[in-house]
């Protein structure tokens, strides 16, 4: 892959020029990347794509839940987003009577929408480069020193454009390794229904086998509305509150997609490090990447072996495994095509390069030097934080009792008494959330299974001090697993977390002493106050280092490659990528096709199986060839997913796919396993972005779901000729 730098003038310019690389701010688009977008063959106006004036394509998109990417498609505030997005709050909507990640659900009118609790979505109002602000109140300010006062500076810029009456909610991201600054203001709306969502088995159609695979034939969408006063202002679930009307929605085409037609992608990808020193891509590979595929896969399998032994449990363990199995094959994936494609090798050239120019310039000769200092000093410690904070705080039980932390200082400190009703408040409310889905017997074996990973992975001088020589005094060998079981049985067995009448009681007299020696929170305990003790301030000298030597580093590459367009690393703030549809060879004599069809989910049918399981009306639709208007007329067959080549990344999950005309003609939901490595570097050749068709997703509603006033909604291109005048 070729070396890469950048520029940072008025507008953001691009440094190299792959075909279908970056992830652009629309509102900074430079002239260079939009006019290649016009010779692939758009055919908006740079203000039909970004305007804050008028309504535009960025006025639809939408920042949905914590970290996804939805769309409007109706003037009645209607948004799709990707099934997963939408997983958790289904799930906590559903029940042992409407279970609506199995069954599926359609409102056939406003009154059947059911509120989510605690979604939300934002809509970006307007952006502003402050930086001319920013290097004003931090001048004569650099290195580390600079990088403290720059939080406190961002943080009062943002709280100065913050309402919370009206909703607005501001952020000011840094760009380029702190380089730039632009002051984002979103409008967040808190009302959000459940229009619909596809039954688990269309929506997850081949669960983890077939999750970052290509060919995919995953129906992964679901349709919710925001709601509005009726002046159009945010406001909390209120029966009152009326659909919203958005400033734009999205039309829709179900013309189809064909080879090498242009593809748009519109979203809040969540974060990269394409410009990660080869220091970064070896911690990855050697040190972050096999430790969290490991933690995640022993959790996993624990979790699926609970399933197995007790189908009941399935609804209540449904989200954690989504997550595990998702985790474990990201970085699992990640190490193996940072590996193949040599990204520790190129950068490595790019640091050669960089250090021979820099060479003779004070400013920037010792970049690499001071990054060598940083990563030498944190990594012997890397691998104690991951398995603290995916491996201990992995079990639920244990990642609850942390939180208990505020209790315990509000009990043991004077002067603190008049925050303790809150703090105890707060922890009886999260409490409840973590015993609804906690399932004991699966919670127990990871406790044990993350114990001993503990022990044996992290060397002696990193452990708690006592805390094992504690379980082999009373428990046994701690080179045992049994010994762990027994430890982890005793936990959930004398907790008074789990215990609702020890709770009631501690909960009316709240005693320093029963918390500290309970022992659940006592295990929780030993580990946070081991790492925050010893290696949090390390950690945090490493974070700030690294943003300090980042920005020298990123402003020696403003000098090294002037003139040449470039995009900034993804922070979750609204970006456009663009592509094409575009078929792929993984490897010799392998050659993917850009579409996927109803044929191959008929093929990879199982009945009964957790994974590829279908419900009968599906298919007795699909068997039929009852595909109605949706069907691809060149293939003669129901289009379920497509790809293309944009450069996505985590968040734009839910992201619309859009045709040269702004129609959307799919959703983004994945990338293929040959892109894992996309957070540091893009491989034009074999990078794709998985996307579920339009078509399918309107059959799904249409068809599958009988909901025929969704459909009647939207603004739907057919594709076919006009007739004459």
């Amino acid at each position: 892959m070729k070396r890469t730098g950048l520029l940072l003038a008025l507008l953001l310019v691009l440094l190299r020029s792959y075909a279908d690389e970056g992830m652009w701010l629309p509102m900074l688009l430079g002239q260079q990347v939009y006019d290649n977008m016009v010779k692939k063959g758009l055919k908006l106006t740079r203000e039909q794509l970004y305007s804050i004036n008028k309504a535009s394509l960025k006025d639809a998109i939408v920042l949905f839940g914590d970290g996804c990417t939805g769309e409007v498609v109706s003037g009645q505030g209607l948004i799709f987003t990707n099934h997963h997005c939408g997983y958790e709050s289904v799930a906590a909507l559903s029940t042992v009577e409407h279970n609506y990640l199995h069954d599926g659900f359609y409102a056939h009118n406003f009154q059947e929408e059911l509120p989510a609790e605690g979604l939300s979505v934002q809509f970006l109002d307007s952006a502003a480069d402050v930086t001319k602000l920013v290097d004003s109140l931090l001048q004569g300010l650099s290195g580390v020193d600079r990088v403290g006062k720059q939080r406190d500076v961002l943080s009062g810029i943002a709280a100065r454009f913050t309402d919370p009456v009206t909703h607005r909610e501001a952020r000011v991201s840094p760009l380029f390794g702190g380089n730039q600054f632009v002051l984002f203001i979103m409008h967040r709306y808190t009302d959000i229904r459940l229009v619909g969502v596809p039954p688990e088995s269309v929506g997850k159609f081949g669960g983890n086998t077939d999750n970052l695979e290509w060919p995919r034939y995953t129906g992964d969408f679901s349709v919710w509305r925001v709601y509005a006063t009726h002046d159009g202002k945010a406001r909390d679930y209120n029966p009152e509150n009326i659909p919203l009307k958005p400033r734009y929605s999205l039309p829709i085409s179900i013309k189809g997609v064909k080879e090498g037609d242009l593809a748009l992608v519109y979203g809040y990808p969540g974060s990269t490090n394409r410009y990660e020193p080869s220091f970064g891509v070896k911690m990855r590979t050697d040190v972050i990447d096999p430790a969290i595929a490991h933690l995640f896969d022993v959790q996993l399998g624990l979790m699926k072996d609970r399933i197995k032994a007790d189908p009941s449990v399935r609804l209540k363990l449904a989200s954690n495994i989504a997550i595990a199995g998702n985790v474990w094959k990201m970085f699992d994936g990640e190490r193996k095509a940072l590996l193949k494609h040599d990204v520790y090798g190129q950068r490595e050239i790019t640091r050669n390069q960089f250090i021979a120019w820099a060479s003779v310039k004070p400013e920037y000769k010792n970049v690499f030097l001071d990054y060598g200092k940083i990563y030498n000093t944190w990594t012997p410690y890397t691998k104690a934080r991951l398995y603290l904070n995916s491996g201990i705080l992995g079990s639920p039980l244990l990642a609850y009792c942390s939180t208990l932390s505020a209790v315990e200082i509000d009990l043991i400190t004077p002067g603190k008494e008049g925050g303790l009703a809150k703090a105890i408040a707060a922890a009886d409310q999260a409490r409840k959330v973590f015993l609804k889905n906690e399932d004991i017997p699966s919670d127990m074996k990871i406790v044990a299974a993350m114990l001993q990973a503990y022990y044996t992975d992290i060397p002696k001088d990193q452990h708690p001090v006592g805390f094992f020589e504690g379980i082999k005094s009373r428990f046994g060998d701690p080179k045992e697993a049994a010994t762990y079981q027994t430890y982890a049985s005793s936990v959930f067995s004398n907790t008074f977390i789990l215990n609702d009448a020890k709770w009631k009681a501690f909960m009316t007299n709240p005693d320093g002493n029963v918390l500290q020696e309970d022992p659940a929170y006592a295990a929780a305990s030993a580990f946070l106050r081991n790492y925050n003790s010893r290696y949090a301030s390390d950690h945090d000298q490493f974070i700030n280092g690294l943003e300090a030597a980042g920005r020298n580093y990123m402003k020696g590459l403003l000098e090294e490659f002037p003139g040449k367009a470039a995009y900034p690393d993804a922070n979750q703030t609204l970006r456009l990528t663009y592509g094409n549809v575009k078929s792929y060879s993984p490897s010799a004599g392998v050659n993917y096709d850009y579409a996927c069809t109803m044929k191959g989910v008929l093929q990879k049918y199982v009945p009964g199986d957790d994974e590829f399981d279908l419900p009968a009306k599906f298919l007795e639709l699909a068997r039929n060839n009852d595909f109605g208007v949706y069907k691809d007329v060149t293939r003669n067959d129901l289009v379920v997913t497509f790809i293309t080549t944009d450069d996505i990344t985590g968040g734009n999950s839910g992201s619309p796919v859009l045709n040269n005309k702004g129609e959307l003609i799919g959703l983004a939901f994945d990338g293929n396993y040959e892109s894992l490595d996309g957070k540091y570097a893009y491989d034009p050749a074999t990078n794709r972005a998985i996307c579920v068709d339009i078509r399918y997703v309107l059959w799904c509603i249409d068809k599958l779901g009988g909901a025929a006033n969704i459909i009647g909604e939207l603004t739907i291109n057919t594709g076919a000729p006009k007739a004459r005048p």
